[in-house]
């Protein structure tokens, strides 16, 4: 198996040409045709991360946010960027990022997390217009009507989001769902647009919480929390077309933002 094995069959599911224009979506590290031995999952690179994809044996890492997001200036382990940037040249472990073009993809980041939210019916929400059925967000309703504070532990608990951040709570019963993952404040008057009751995303400033104005109640559950099951999609991907390879989870990616409950 070599490096292009994997990124084919990332980039059948999630094409590269759905990828924002300010992001670096791809293979960041490594060659196409360097042999790869086992892949690790992951949301972030990290220190942490590299130490475990060293010790499981795995020489490719493929997360969601991609290591190198502005242009590097040098590499002089000044930050944790440019360490686990050469630590992954010089042990020949390939970093690949799959971001925008994971988010946008039909079936992508929103659609799984509306799944889990157990939203049915899911339509999509701003279409990108790169391609039929990608964009960013969802939009459907619940089974059953359920109560909005239920509802919200419900958020927490499907996510382990141990701090949910929310506007005031607009309709008692909750229906109709729109979900967005990662900073999703652009796709806020689209949620209103389709008579959402709650719009669950991440990463909102503080006037978000005042711009729904009455529309809708608006749910922030992290970025971190929101994007976690990135992991899940790419590794029901990898494993569906490679069912010999191994294709590990990483049990070190982790929320970089700490709780303090005083």
């Amino acid at each position: 198996m070599i490096v292009k094995d994997i990124t084919d069959v990332i980039e059948a599911f999630a094409p590269l040409a759905l990828q924002e224009g300010y992001d670096n979506a791809g293979l960041i590290v490594g060659r196409r045709e360097d042999e790869v031995q086992g892949v690790l999952l992951a949301v972030d690179v990290t220190e942490e991360v590299l130490d475990e994809a060293l010790s499981t044996g795995c020489n490719m890492v493929v997360t969601h946010h991609p290591i190198i997001f502005h242009p590097l200036k040098r590499l002089n382990s000044a930050s944790y960027v440019e360490r686990c940037v050469e630590r992954a040249v010089r042990s020949g472990i390939a970093l690949y990022a799959c971001h925008t073009n994971l988010d946008s993809a039909p079936q992508g980041m929103s659609w799984r997390l509306g799944s889990m939210l157990g939203v049915e019916g899911l339509s999509l929400l701003q279409p990108s217009g790169r391609g039929d059925g990608a964009g960013f967000g969802v939009v459907g309703e619940l089974p059953q009507p359920m109560p909005a504070t239920e509802f919200l532990r419900h958020i927490a608990r499907v996510t382990g989001a141990d701090v949910i951040r929310y506007s005031d709570i607009v309709k008692e019963q909750v229906r109709r769902v729109a979900v967005c993952t990662g900073a999703g404040g652009s796709c806020m008057a689209d949620a209103i647009r389709v008579g959402a009751d709650v719009y669950v995303t991440a990463d909102l400033k503080y006037n978000d919480f005042m711009t729904p104005s009455g529309a809708l109640t608006v749910v922030d559950i992290g970025h971190f929390e929101s994007e976690y099951c990135a992991i899940e999609i790419l590794f029901d991907v990898l494993s569906k077309k490679m069912l010999t390879f191994a294709v590990r989870r990483s049990e070190h990616s982790r929320n970089p933002i700490n709780y303090f409950r005083g």
